[in-house]
């Protein structure tokens, strides 16, 4: 999703910067996504690596219209298996790592500008072996209300955007052999309305919209790109 998001801004003329946790990856998304785009490494579930990312952006710009924090997987397991390891890691990633990656460029951002998160439909509902995963979302969901508040004076807007089963590698983390991803994906898609999966690029091009002045008016609010699979049965 964040590199699709980045293409899109990239195709309306925008330059962006990406971060990664690892050069290799870094390297190779920049490399795709062409001249427009500056490539960080940065670890978002590192405080450390997040303290440095004004500084390295600003070896770049002196300010950051759009801030969309993307940056997360999932991790999942049952109450009686989950440890702090699981908890923390989680947490560290979508939680800390959303809320002091805010802190640390905001100051980079100007009137006018927009700051979009990323929360996911499975606030919506309780679903098995998710917990950790979905109260880490829920915070970042609470994120939108409380940033939007104290951003309303700055004149930045803050929204969000909920996911739902996206085409992504949000899997990859999480343990399970290629055919066991295969196998739980087949499960997913038949709870889902239109029966398949998100594309990056719908996701991306709801992002650019929040971003983009015919959202101007739109401030606090989260959009659901699920397919209608919170809504819909």
């Amino acid at each position: 999703m964040g590199f699709a998001t980045a293409q899109e801004f990239i195709n309306e003329g925008a330059r962006v910067i990406i971060t990664g946790r690892s050069q290799e990856t870094v390297d190779k998304a920049v490399k795709n996504l062409g001249s427009n785009a500056i490539g960080l490494v940065s670890n978002a579930g590192k405080l450390a690596d997040i303290f440095d990312l004004q500084k390295q952006i600003s070896l770049h710009t002196n300010k950051i219209d759009v801030l969309f924090v993307n940056a997360g997987y999932g991790k999942f397991a049952p109450i009686e298996m989950v440890d702090e390891a699981h908890f923390d890691e989680l947490f560290n990633m979508l939680v800390k790592g959303t809320f002091f990656t805010v802190q640390q460029i905001l100051p980079l951002m100007p009137a006018e500008s927009s700051i979009i998160l990323n929360t996911s439909f499975v606030t919506a509902f309780g679903i098995e072996n998710f917990s950790i995963y979905s109260a880490a979302k829920a915070a970042v969901q609470s994120f939108i209300k409380t940033f939007s508040s104290e951003c309303t004076t700055k004149k930045i807007r803050v929204n969000g955007i909920s996911p739902g089963h996206v085409k992504t590698n949000i899997f990859n983390n999480t343990g399970l052999a290629p055919e066991q991803i295969e196998g739980a994906v087949a499960g997913i898609i038949p709870t889902i309305p239109f029966k398949r999966l998100g594309e990056p690029s719908e996701i991306a091009k709801t992002v650019i919209f929040l971003a983009s002045e015919d959202a101007s008016y739109i401030h606090g609010a989260e959009i659901s790109i699920d397919g209608g699979l919170s809504n819909v049965k």
